[in-house]
């Protein structure tokens, strides 16, 4: 192979845009949790986001569904910032989600309404000591909704927001980050603060600060591959289900012609109650091999192909499903979905063999339901995230939000969904805001007092003290990794 050619960038002088306390780089749910927090904790915060809207995923992907709040009990664990979220989304309309008395719940009416919506994985779950389905306490928002909320909860915070703006270098002093370089309609600029927060999902700036990060991925996971979101209104979803209902083989021989020219032959009904006849397609693009949400090209390639396949998959169904005479495309995700990618390396690293213990962590940050592993997650329907998971090995003046947190890709696949990089960008800003006041870096932060603080912002984190005998008792237990392979496989 030829040597690649280059070309050296003359040296010039940026504006500082700004200074701040915290500067959080990316506007997902992890980045929009991290300056709410900061914010709210007395710090000078500024947001910078590359798209015109918050969300991320949430919103410019589409990916509207906020899952697994509850364990196969209906116990909730999820709370803080996730809920005043949904509260507020209720209170215009915009969110639907399990009712009280059906977390948990068995009855055969609430199960089937989500399985006959095709959102089996997002709200119901066997359990697998009695065999029975049960469901889940999640929800669904509506995006256009979610974006303007977005911008009124950073606002009101007291934090600065910067849209259009894309974070495109770390200024460093030694080995610790003092600031980003941003691009912007505006040209060249730089922000510098105390502390970083990357909440970019794909650790842009902990690689541009040369940090430690893992990017292996099993190619069978989801995390591994990228997808397109697209929705289609005016369906007479009656209609479908007599028709899917009174000929099922011809409708089997019809999903099956689809999918060999090329399209989707699954969807999601919409539960919206204000957007009814929708449906959703969440198309995922397995490839030959991982594809890489680092490389433009790849991107641009799935880009092309997925948008081709949407419009074919739309005038097939038009044309020969009945119940899809009448619709249209209502909208198609601007932003291409990545489902993971890069993660930092931090001081700690949470593996499948934490799902195998009721370990509390002293310093554990977010109490998330583990319900995807059969009977590990019957004997451990928790697992515990501790705050050394977003911080980075060596690089000091530096935090990781969203789903880049410090995990392996069999940990990453299952809890890097949205309510976790809320959980994990609200530790994060108020870690952030509370170095600063303590003038030390964000790795010396007091486990004790970062615990108190998020307590008082309503998260849900166990007594630790209490937790330390019930420990003991079950690690003698601890199941064997066997045990993960076998029910990971089957899916169960």
């Amino acid at each position: 192979m030829p040597a690649q050619r280059t070309i050296r960038e003359p040296a010039r002088n940026i504006k500082v845009w700004r200074e701040a306390d915290v500067v959080v780089v990316g506007g997902g749910p992890g980045g929009v949790a991290s300056a709410i927090s900061a914010a709210r904790n007395g710090a000078k915060t500024i947001l910078i986001e590359r798209y015109g809207h918050l969300g991320g995923m949430a919103t410019g992907g589409l990916v509207n569904i906020i899952p697994n709040l509850s364990d196969i009990s209906g116990k909730q664990h999820i709370y803080g910032l996730t809920m005043e979220l949904i509260s507020r989304l209720d209170k215009r309309g915009g969110t639907s989600y399990t009712k009280k008395k059906d977390r948990g719940s068995a009855e055969k009416k609430a199960v089937d309404y989500y399985l006959d919506a095709n959102l089996g994985w997002f709200y119901v779950r066997k359990d697998h000591n009695t065999g029975v389905q049960r469901v889940l306490y999640s929800a669904v928002v509506e995006p256009e909704i979610l974006k303007d909320e977005l911008n009124d909860m950073v606002l009101g915070s007291g934090a600065e927001l910067l849209l259009h703006s894309w974070g495109a270098q770390v200024i460093m002093e030694n080995n610790a980050v003092k600031g980003v370089f941003f691009e912007s309609k505006s040209g060249r600029q730089a922000i510098l603060g105390k502390v970083i927060i990357d909440a970019t999902g794909d650790g842009d700036m902990f690689v541009a600060a040369r940090a430690e990060f893992d990017n292996d991925c099993d190619n069978k996971r989801r995390t591994a591959w990228l997808a397109l979101v697209w929705w289609l209104t005016n369906v007479n979803l009656k209609k479908y289900d007599r028709f899917k209902a009174t000929q099922p083989e011809k409708y089997k021989e019809l999903m099956q012609e689809l999918g060999k020219l090329g399209g989707y032959p699954y969807f999601f009904k919409g539960i919206l109650k204000r957007q009814p006849n929708t449906v959703w397609y969440h198309c995922m693009q397995p490839q030959p091999r991982r594809t890489d949400a680092m490389d433009v090209e790849q991107l641009t390639k799935i880009d092309i192909q997925a948008r081709k396949r949407a419009l074919l998959t739309y005038d097939f169904m038009k044309k020969y499903v009945p119940g899809f005479e009448r619709s249209f495309i209502m909208l198609t995700a601007p932003q291409l979905g990545t489902q993971g990618g890069r993660r930092i390396k931090g001081e700690y690293t949470l593996t499948e063999k934490d799902m195998e213990t009721d370990e509390v962590f002293e310093d554990t940050i977010a109490v998330l339901a583990n319900n995807d592993y059969g009977e590990i997650s019957a004997r451990h329907p928790t697992l515990c995230v501790p705050y050394r998971c977003l911080v980075p090995k060596r690089v000091d003046g530096l935090l990781v939000a969203g789903r880049a947190f410090s995990s392996a890709d069999t940990i990453n696949e299952t809890f890097n969904i949205i309510p976790h990089c809320i959980a994990y960008g609200q530790a994060a800003g108020t870690a952030a805001a509370l170095a600063v006041k303590a003038g030390i870096e964000p790795r010396k932060v007091d486990y004790k007092g970062l615990r108190k603080n998020l307590v008082k912002q309503g998260v849900n984190l166990p007594d630790i003290m209490k937790s330390k005998g019930a420990v003991q008792s079950t690690r003698a237990n601890r199941s064997k990794a066997a045990y993960y392979q076998k029910y990971r496989s089957t899916g169960e």
